[in-house]
């Protein structure tokens, strides 16, 4: 099969040629839109990435002219119109898992970088400044830590937090009963958010899940308490947490993802003018760190992603079950 692939960065095509396959990829830079989305013609699948919109337009078009496909190379699918998949029968697939691993892994990384300030100690020894003032941290030993979500990354996330001698309590519509033998203690989540000093967010994006950290929800939480979100980035209201920052009841922000990253990650804009007012303002907060979606960037990811994406064509092109298609 021609498979064409959107959004292609240096390593996605790295990670992709080293899995020896039959199939002819096509990489192509550009992000799917409605013009760019005519870069997929005589390819009988498309790979697309998170910030990859197939639009009920684009599939309708895309089925016209013979794409059998759509094939994910990520957990999430909320960027793609399923009923117009259905109703044009072509089938949907993802990566569910790749690597729990990487992203609670990178959540943690933003805790203790917030928390030690080891960015800017960084940036000082290179100035050659070796003054300590300012960079006062806390110990997490004893530390309260909500988890929000306890799927694969989370109950991951549960488990290193927990071996930090944290005290772990979560929220999920569905307890996991390995975490709560564990020691993981799960409760509503209005008394997760007052009582946790670390909230790290793990959960899916859907419409109940949408804006969860909002205006409300963040007068819950302790006065001077950590948010991370490394899940997606309209878990978070932006305004709501810019809000929060200002008036220091928020203590620490830390995000992979971003509401609108589509028009900024994976692109250097160091030369441009960045016309997102929210983004530029939370750059500008001492106590706000931000990575460009980077929190999945691992050897171990990058390879399962390749290889899951590439055995779904493979189970397709074979006439096999679709054990990762995406249902309605």
């Amino acid at each position: 099969m021609k498979i064409t692939f959107f959004s292609t960065q240096p390593y996605d095509k790295t990670y992709f040629e080293r899995i020896k396959t039959n199939h002819k990829l096509v990489f192509q830079e550009a992000r799917l839109n409605p013009e760019t989305a005519q870069l997929a013609a005589g390819s009988d699948a498309v790979c697309l990435f998170v910030n990859d919109h197939a639009t009920g337009e684009i599939i309708e078009k895309w089925a016209k002219t013979g794409i059998k496909l759509i094939v994910l190379r990520s957990a999430g699918f909320n960027h793609v119109d399923l009923a117009a998949a259905k109703t044009w029968k072509i089938p949907v697939v993802r990566v569910p898992a790749y690597s729990p691993h990487a992203i609670a892994e990178h959540a943690v990384a933003l805790i203790l970088t917030l928390n030690r300030k080891t960015h800017k100690a960084y940036n000082r020894v290179r100035e050659g400044n070796f003054s300590l003032d300012r960079l006062v941290g806390f110990d997490l030993f004893g530390k309260i830590v909500g988890v929000v979500g306890t799927g694969k990354i989370g109950a991951v996330f549960c488990e290193i937090m927990l071996g930090f001698g944290c005290h772990v309590c979560a929220f999920d519509l569905v307890e996991n009963d390995v975490l709560k033998k564990k020691g993981v203690q799960f409760c509503p989540l209005p008394e997760l958010l007052a009582d946790s000093d670390i909230v790290s967010l793990h959960c899916p994006l859907n419409e109940g899940t949408k804006h969860l950290i909002n205006a409300q929800s963040l007068k819950m939480m302790k006065h001077d308490a950590m948010l991370i979100n490394t899940g997606r980035g309209a878990l978070v209201d932006s305004g709501a947490v810019i809000a929060a920052l200002k008036s220091q009841k928020l203590g620490y922000l830390g995000m992979d993802v971003y509401e609108q990253e589509e028009n900024l990650f994976a692109q250097d804009l160091s030369d441009t003018i960045i016309n997102d007012e929210n983004i530029l303002l939370l750059m500008t907060f001492p106590n706000v760190l931000i990575t460009a979606h980077q929190a999945y960037l691992t050897d171990e990811a990058l390879t399962e992603i390749a290889r899951i994406t590439l055995k779904n064509v493979d189970d397709f092109d074979k006439g096999k079950v679709l054990e990762n298609e995406v249902t309605l």
